[in-house]
């Protein structure tokens, strides 16, 4: 099959610190495409543009051409066979339904790395909406995915994960006050948490589509095992460029975190605390990738917090 990859996702895996063996995946990605859409027999529409920033999202046809699906092609080290667990647990309750839920579906099954899905409207994701309402329904949506993992479930835990992005993060990419202030948070709400809920993990506006079964699923879980307010961190800083360009947006964005934690009856202290790691953790992430208009906003943001 012949097509560009989206530019974003070029972009992103050719970053300086992008995961081994990201560029040669994406040199092989034509090939890799080809092969899965034949193993199955779809029929491809278009590629999704711009996509995201470690898969490759095409629209297609799937029994002779009458049932409308979207095909899902991740790298390895995207974790595709995670983000299908994490689906196909949740049975399509406010996340789009997978259509695989193994390696037994499809012969080649996570190893090729793809997912055929419920098509939603790619176009159409709760940034469309007004900040307010778009927050409104966020919640109603990662609400129905917070449940209990399955029993012998093999997700990360969020010490885990957070483990690595904390070893990371000494690196001297960021101000190392607000860096330090970050890990200290991260500790002390690993010393106190009480949850072990099955979550979405990178949730935020733009993972929730338009889609006719219900008026709005998430998608592109990073699925992790851990506490409500973690899962809510990353969506209390949303349109974060908004905010920064804002007289009043330090306080706009304390007024948000606080509505977000009474809607959910999540602790505001502990939201708070995730925010401050998640926001550290993503701008000094950018630091290191030579994105530095994209750290600088997150770190300001961060210290607002």
């Amino acid at each position: 099959m012949a097509f560009e990859p989206p530019r974003r996702l070029a972009r992103a895996l050719g970053e300086e610190n992008a995961a081994p063996g990201a560029g040669a995946w994406l040199a092989r990605l034509p090939e890799i495409v080809a092969d899965v859409v034949a193993r199955r027999g779809l029929d491809v529409e278009r590629v999704v543009a711009p996509g995201g920033r470690n898969s490759l999202v095409l629209l297609v046809r799937t029994d002779g051409a009458a049932a409308p699906a979207a095909l899902k092609v991740a790298p390895p080290f995207a974790e595709p066979a995670a983000e299908r667990a994490a689906l196909a647990h949740w049975k399509g309750w406010g996340a789009v339904e997978t259509y695989e839920t193994g390696a037994d579906d499809v012969d080649g099954g996570d190893g090729d790395g793809a997912l055929l899905l419920e098509r939603l409207r790619p176009e159409v994701s709760l940034r469309s909406l007004p900040d307010a309402k778009a927050l409104l329904e966020a919640a109603g949506t990662i609400r129905r995915l917070w449940v209990q993992p399955p029993a012998g479930h093999a997700f990360e835990t969020v010490e885990d994960r957070t483990g690595r992005e904390a070893r990371a993060m000494q690196g001297g990419d960021g101000p190392e006050a607000l860096v330090d202030a970050a890990l200290r948070a991260r500790e002390a709400m690993l010393a106190t948490a009480d949850e072990s809920l099955l979550l979405h993990g990178a949730f935020r506006q733009g993972k929730v589509l338009a889609g006719e079964r219900s008026p709005w699923l998430a998608v592109g879980p990073e699925p992790v095992v851990g506490e409500r307010a973690y899962d809510l961190a990353r969506l209390a800083r949303d349109r974060v460029e908004d905010l920064i360009a804002s007289d009043t947006g330090a306080s706009t964005a304390r007024r948000r975190m606080r509505r977000l934690a009474d809607s959910l009856d999540v602790d505001g202290d502990r939201l708070r605390s995730w925010t401050l790691f998640r926001a550290v953790e993503s701008g000094t992430r950018a630091a290191r990738a030579g994105r530095d208009s994209t750290a600088e906003v997150l770190l300001e943001y961060a210290s607002w917090l």
